[in-house]
């Protein structure tokens, strides 16, 4: 049997460069003050990239750059609960950070794939290391009703998230308190994204997503107008993001629901396995093999097109030890078209409270559910072509779920122009070619 999906990689990467300071005399922050600016938000606030928390990933985090871009109209330099600059960074699995480099697969192939730094991450990065400066309170996996829950930064606790946990004020402080504590002019606001995205990228196997209405700790709407009320009790000003289709990530989208490619052999031991419940494979492509406890007395059946395989399937296993046909996806391996509407549907709802909110405090909204559509379909920049492939689209680190920082710069400008707009301000734009895309080895 061999299953052949092939990823064409293209060198995008352009090395880092530093960001202008010099202050125009036409531009200015309008009715906006960037004196205090504070990140709220969560991955990509944070600069968790190529599935690690990084010293390099915090720099060119969606919140430093804006940061950078505001320090041009009087804003503060932006200040990090930094990591090492030395550090291999730490996963939420404990692993090191992502780079690109070489990789033997169980057919002895070897070839350009995402391979880690080391054999750990660097767990050093969870001691605490709170300061009363800190004004990046993007905290990776950010869960929109912990945000005032006392145990989300207490390593004791079991179900506490280990980012926050790191810059907390003391193991019993919440996000709400400590923000409460903050000096504030203004604030962007990402929340909801990273939980929409856990949920999809554990193939929807896992918990579930929470009612878009309810209390504070319980609902979205209740635990993010928490969030709102301190800025607009700050007198700060605000833009708040809208939650993007997470799905149209390369970490759902790499894989085809028909990649079984088989030979003449493989497709007489699987007719000899399936035939019998009405499942027949040809020569050639086919669709793969799935857990579906709906599908019948057997709980088995074949992909349908539209359904997602996740990036995080061992792709070995399905080459060499016949996953995804003699032995059927898992749940957590896959996205259902159910499983999917059910995503879109959530992701919807929380939208419509995020903008409701947004407009009834009188702060800009930026669409994020827009810019990555148009990622999706793909955009030149400058004559640089970016788009959601993974890797040799040039715009997501090589997680496949979240931007790298050219893709994070790109982002930032949509913010900038909902600032403009939403406040009458000249702030501007970051240049994205200015910044990294996938560094090829």
């Amino acid at each position: 049997m061999r299953t052949n999906w092939i990823i064409v990689f293209s060198a995008l990467a352009v090395t880092y460069s530093c960001k202008p300071k010099k202050i125009e005399s036409d531009w200015n922050s309008g009715e906006a003050n960037m004196a205090a600016y504070v990140a709220i938000g969560g991955s990509s606030t944070g600069g968790y990239m190529h599935d690690a928390l990084t010293y390099e990933g915090q720099q060119n985090s969606l919140a430093a750059i804006l940061g950078s871009q505001f320090e041009m109209v009087g804003g503060s330099p932006m200040v990090h609960p930094s990591v090492a600059s030395s550090s291999i960074g730490w996963s939420l699995t404990g692993a090191s950070v992502l780079e690109l480099g070489f990789k033997t697969d169980c057919n002895g192939t070897t070839s350009l794939s995402p391979v880690r730094t080391g054999p750990t991450g660097d767990a050093t990065i969870l001691n605490n290391i709170y300061s009363a400066t800190n004004r990046n309170f993007g905290v990776p996996f950010i869960s929109s009703i912990r945000l005032n829950d006392a145990a989300y930064g207490d390593p004791s606790n079991g179900g506490h998230n280990p980012y926050f946990a790191r810059m907390a004020s003391s193991p019993s402080a919440s996000m709400v308190s400590d923000l409460s504590a903050r000096d504030m002019t203004f604030c962007s606001v990402q929340i909801g994204t990273d939980e929409v995205m856990d949920y999809a990228r554990k193939g929807a196997s896992t918990g579930s997503l929470v009612p878009a209405s309810g209390p504070a700790g319980a609902g979205f709407d209740g635990s993010v107008q928490q969030i709102m009320d301190i800025i607009e009790s700050k007198g700060a000003k605000a833009v708040v993001a809208t939650i993007p289709d997470v799905m149209s990530a390369p970490y759902f989208t790499t894989i085809p629901f028909d990649g079984l490619d088989l030979d003449a052999e493989s497709v007489e031991t699987l007719n000899q396995i399936y035939n019998p419940i009405g499942i027949n494979f040809v020569i050639g492509k086919n669709a793969f093999m799935i857990e579906d406890p709906d599908a019948g007395v057997f709980g088995v059946r074949q992909m349908v097109p539209g359904e997602l395989i996740l990036l995080n399937v061992p792709l070995d296993s399905v080459k060499c030890y016949k996953m995804g046909s003699v032995f059927p996806f898992r749940d957590e391996f896959i996205l259902t078209n159910s499983e999917q509407q059910e995503i879109r549907a959530k992701t919807e709802e929380y939208n419509q409270v995020l903008v409701n909110m947004a407009n009834s405090k009188g702060f800009a909204v930026v669409r994020e559910d827009y810019f990555y559509k148009s990622i999706s379909t793909g955009i030149v920049y400058n004559g640089v072509s970016l788009n959601a492939q993974f890797v040799s689209g040039g715009a997501y680190s090589l997680d496949g779920l979240r931007l790298n920082p050219r893709g994070n710069a790109l982002l930032a400008n949509e913010y900038i122009r909902a600032i403009n707009k939403k406040y009458n301000a000249r702030i501007p734009y970051a240049d994205p070619i200015k910044y990294e895309g996938i560094v090829f080895p």
